[in-house]
């Protein structure tokens, strides 16, 4: 499998599932837009390190995912400097956890802008471009929780059963157009956002963080384990890849059998 000449826009991929795969890509000769929060420097040496170790062209744009202005700027940057957007995947997001009556309406409105609406605006910047060269793959890295529901994360839920709904929706509409959009439904992977609620979910279901890992996250997936990026980054590749051309509109599940239940 090549993608030497092709070029992957990841966005949240300067770490966890987005960064694995970014590697990923360019670890199979495509050129990589990195985006995401973080410190410069660590940043910068992720984009060197990739750029050298894989023989590609690494970029990074810091353009905000709340922001659609500054999206549809990063779009638009990635077709001047490489000729296309061969292969966008939409990973951004952030996690708040909490009861629905005490859930701040900041934290919603943000959940929705970087987990659902980002996807929008970065398909709907990417489309035209795609269309115009008759190919394309989007992957929109969803969640378990697009196809299921959990207690206390009513944002998170309602944004990536949103984005579930989008692909399916994209999907039909480029169908005859060489364009494929899917989306992966990882269950749990021990990234820096699920790190990150495991105090909260602590503490919004009185347990210890101990307990919340074995008895809320982990019970969840009949294989007892983390869901690994690179497994989600591999299913991101057979998707860009020629055999996967009749697969689209699909949400695949990569949950260690949590959505069998």
């Amino acid at each position: 499998m090549s993608f030497k000449g092709k070029t992957a826009l990841v966005t949240g991929s300067t770490s966890g599932i987005g960064l694995a795969v970014a590697t990923r890509f360019a670890s199979l000769g495509a050129n990589v837009v990195l985006n995401g929060f973080g410190d410069a420097a660590e940043i910068e040496k992720i984009r060197a390190f990739l750029a050298a170790t894989h023989g590609v062209e690494v970029t990074y744009d810091g353009a905000d995912m709340s922001k659609p202005a500054e999206i549809a700027a990063m779009v638009e940057k990635a077709i001047a400097r490489f000729g296309a957007v061969d292969i966008l995947v939409n990973n951004a997001g952030i996690q708040f956890v909490s009861p629905v009556e005490d859930f701040p309406i900041e934290k919603w409105d943000a959940i929705i802008a970087i987990n659902l609406s980002s996807s929008f605006h970065t398909i709907r910047a990417a489309l035209p471009a795609m269309k115009a060269r008759g190919a394309g793959t989007i992957i929109n890295i969803a969640s378990a929780h697009a196809l299921i529901a959990s207690p206390f994360k009513s944002a998170y839920v309602s944004a990536k059963h949103g984005v579930a709904g989008l692909t399916k929706t994209v999907a039909l509409e480029v169908a005859e157009m060489g364009i494929t959009c899917n989306a992966i439904c990882p269950g749990y992977v021990l990234t820096p956002l699920v790190e990150k609620q495991i105090p909260d979910t602590a503490k919004a279901r009185n347990m210890t963080e101990e307990e919340v890992i074995k008895k809320v996250i982990l019970e969840a997936q009949p294989t007892k384990r983390f869901v690994k990026v690179e497994e989600v980054a591999g299913i991101a590749a057979f998707l860009a890849s020629p055999d996967a051309a009749s697969i689209t509109g699909a949400t695949i599940s990569v949950d260690g059998g949590w959505s069998a239940r």
